[in-house]
């Protein structure tokens, strides 16, 4: 079966969320609930449970962690570039910085599950519990002088770091659940998925501000095209292969995090031009993910 049609799934569910947001009457208060249900219960529920049904191999990790920072701080430098490339305004500037390497954790897990299964879901998490941070750190400092930033806070609290350092530390210490609070993370993982994606497809916004439509394509450029490739050779150079390589390129072709909107609507920035972004990466990685999917497995 193509990668297409094995992501089939996951992408049919986001426009489902965005269908059912326009469609039916259920309120704001709805899907902000549904959001911070699969964010701080389910999602936390889905890293542990994969994490603690994989053998790790930590020593074998280190590439891959440094392949899927590696990428990012190339999506970090092209994005630099778009101040001088555009001449955007510096708040502006400031609130699309972060579209160019921030990911979306909620595709990221549904893809992983549904390409490399349980061991996927956990190579993932381990990327999850290190990239979170660093994204974090370096969107707030960009934004910084312009408000309060609160990023340690925000770090602190982040359930998806806390449930991969818990699961991390219960794996080595070799535990294993009994069977009704395995069954019962199962349940919690299974559910999450679907509401995950729907949440994003919710969320989905297609208007945006003219005057940085330039600036707004390349970043989407920037984080759909220049960033995997830079997994894709990065992890060649480092020796990846197998599941490890096939989840540093999937992670770093996931689309701009919902998370960026947020980040700067709360520092005062230009959260309708992120929005834009965040939803034309979402929709296009519908075609780039399972290529660059391919490109690993070919």
């Amino acid at each position: 079966m193509s990668t297409a049609l094995l992501l089939f799934p996951d992408f049919a569910l986001i426009l489902l969320g965005f269908a059912l947001r326009r469609g039916m009457s259920l309120g704001d208060h709805f899907w902000a609930g549904v959001e911070k249900l699969v964010y701080f219960i389910l999602f936390p529920a889905l890293l542990v449970n994969a994490i603690l049904k994989t053998r790790l191999d930590l020593a074998a990790a280190t590439p891959l962690l440094v392949t899927a920072l590696g990428a990012m701080a190339a999506g970090m430098a092209l994005s630099w570039l778009a101040r001088p490339l555009f001449g955007l305004k510096p708040m502006v500037f400031a609130s699309v910085f972060q579209c160019g390497f921030r990911f979306n954790s909620y595709i990221g897990l549904a893809a992983a599950g549904l390409l490399f299964g349980t061991p996927g879901i956990a190579a993932l998490g381990l990327i999850v519990g290190v990239a979170v941070p660093f994204a974090n750190l370096s969107s707030v400092w960009m934004l910084a002088r312009h408000g309060d930033a609160g990023v340690w806070r925000e770090i602190a609290r982040n359930p998806l770091i806390w449930a991969t350092l818990g699961g991390l530390v219960l794996n080595l210490a070799g535990f294993e659940p009994p069977r009704p609070l395995a069954t019962f993370l199962g349940r919690l993982a299974d559910a999450s998925i679907a509401l995950g994606l729907l949440a994003v497809g919710a969320a989905l916004r297609l208007q945006g501000q003219n005057g940085v439509r330039g600036a707004s394509l390349y970043l989407v450029l920037v984080k759909l095209l220049a960033v995997p490739a830079a997994a894709l050779l990065l992890g060649r150079w480092l020796g990846l292969s197998g599941i490890y390589y096939g989840v540093a390129v999937l992670f770093a072709s996931l689309p701009t995090a919902s998370s960026a909107y947020i980040l700067a609507m709360r520092m005062g920035g230009d959260g309708r031009s992120v929005a834009w972004i965040i939803s034309a990466t979402t929709l296009a990685s519908m075609a780039t993910m399972p290529l660059w999917a391919a490109r690993v497995g070919s």
